[in-house]
């Protein structure tokens, strides 16, 4: 069936009239963007090999009204994924349903995913955490605000912690826990990141560790 060019007009407009109307993500066939290339691979060629004007028109206006309809499409599944990602970061839930995403969606939507977990706790979560703290020290004195931030040697060796780490798919620019910047990687690049984003890495299955 992946060879098959199973596309056609009324088909992608229907699918686009079932996602707009639709609050969930719709399924589509696992080949669905390799289907619509083919299919336009397919009108290309008759734009070029159609002598009369008039054929030649109406080829290039159904193409210019395909690549409208899969625009739209994508962006309201894109939409879709970006609040699913949103939800998933925000409940701490692994029983989200995404048999409706493509490959590659679930690629963007495992990365965002991450992206917005590492966000939240570098902004949100320590911003409550320190609201926490003042509340119960609220006669601390200059000195012992400044023994508290003063990391202990243990802690200190934490944050030394790295792992060596082979990527094994492509993982775009992400944010560290301190608002530093990672990346992009490409597949088998090799990098020393600190052992607690280098294990978030290899869980979503998006690297290796390598040995020391």
């Amino acid at each position: 069936m992946a060879n098959e060019i199973v596309i056609t007009y009324e088909v992608l407009f229907d699918l686009l009239r079932r996602e707009k109307n639709r609050e969930e993500l719709q399924e589509l066939v696992p080949d669905f963007y390799e289907q619509v290339l083919a299919y336009l691979e397919e009108k290309q060629k008759m734009v070029t090999h159609d002598s009369e004007v008039f054929g030649n028109e109406k080829a290039k206006i159904q193409i210019a009204n395909i690549k409208k309809i899969v625009k739209e499409l994508y962006e309201r599944r894109e939409r879709k994924i970006i609040n699913l990602a949103l939800y998933k970061s925000r409940v701490k839930s692994n029983l989200i349903d995404t048999r409706a995403l493509l490959h590659q969606e679930k690629d963007f939507f495992n990365d965002l995913t991450l992206l917005l977990n590492q966000t939240r706790e570098t902004m949100l979560d320590t911003v409550l955490l320190m609201k926490k703290i003042e509340a119960h020290t609220p006669h601390s004195t200059a000195e012992e605000a400044t023994a508290r931030e003063q990391p202990t040697s243990s802690d200190e060796e934490k944050q030394d912690e790295t792992k060596l780490i082979r990527f094994t798919h492509a993982v775009p620019k992400f944010l560290g826990t301190a608002m530093e910047i990672y990346g992009p990687f490409e597949e088998e690049d090799i990098a020393n990141l600190p052992s607690k984003i280098a294990q978030v890495l290899i869980e979503k299955g998006r690297a290796e560790e390598i040995a020391k």
